[in-house]
């Protein structure tokens, strides 16, 4: 059910979808994941997680994972790193380079840890080089959190993660040009904001993420 807050009318799935029909608005489709390149790691975790994706406080579990944007006429690669809070599925973290190595990660890490000194969340990756290190393990040993790694091969462990980066490629990235890969960078700056709050999900009541956050923190 999808809930109209300007008149409070309220429209179930089917009349929305019928209504994208006779308007010729259409899904786009998400591609495929880009496979990386695989580097022994120095140390693995178990899938603590689980694929638990429910949380039921802001900080007990946050995923990360790090995407990668390319367009034509340019031979960079953009890479994302973000952190998503499974309490609202916000972005709370993140960072963009143009290279993908540990210092993405790491730096990443370290602005979620400065404004979040006290969260203690188990914090889940896939087995990606950045996270199999000795270094980022005592980064996670020092900070207090458990951390956990999706089993080999196995995405969906990190579902929530892949969902977000499905949507935002699907949102405001596939079928789009670009004229700089600079130009990118600032549009996904932009979609992330907007996506924190202003898109809404249908798990959150029809909120946005930061908006759930603070509903849910008035009414406590």
């Amino acid at each position: 059910m999808f809930i109209n807050k300007l008149n409070h009318k309220s429209f179930s799935e089917g009349y929305i979808h019928r209504l994208m029909n006779v308007l010729g608005v259409t899904a786009r489709i998400r591609r495929k994941k880009v496979n990386r390149k695989k580097i022994k790691p120095e140390y693995t975790k178990e899938n603590i997680l689980s694929r638990d994706f429910t949380a039921k406080v802001p900080n007990e579990k946050w995923l990360t994972d790090v995407t990668e944007f390319s367009i034509p006429g340019d031979t960079r690669k953009l890479y994302l790193s973000p952190i998503m809070d499974l309490y609202d599925n916000s972005i709370i973290e993140y960072k963009l380079s143009f290279k993908n190595n540990n210092h993405l990660v790491f730096s990443m890490f370290d602005k979620a840890i400065q404004k979040y000194p006290d969260a203690k969340p188990i914090f889940h990756s896939d087995r990606g080089f950045q996270y199999t290190g000795n270094i980022f393990r005592d980064k996670i040993q020092k900070a207090g959190m458990t951390q956990s790694m999706s089993r080999v091969g196995k995405c969906i462990d990190n579902g929530p993660m892949e969902g977000f980066f499905g949507v935002l490629k699907t949102e405001m990235f596939y079928g789009k040009k670009f004229k700089t890969i600079e130009e990118l960078k600032g549009k996904i700056v932009e979609y992330i904001k907007f996506y924190n709050g202003k898109r809404f999900q249908k798990r959150l009541r029809c909120m946005a993420p930061l908006e759930y956050r603070n509903h849910a923190s008035k009414c406590a």
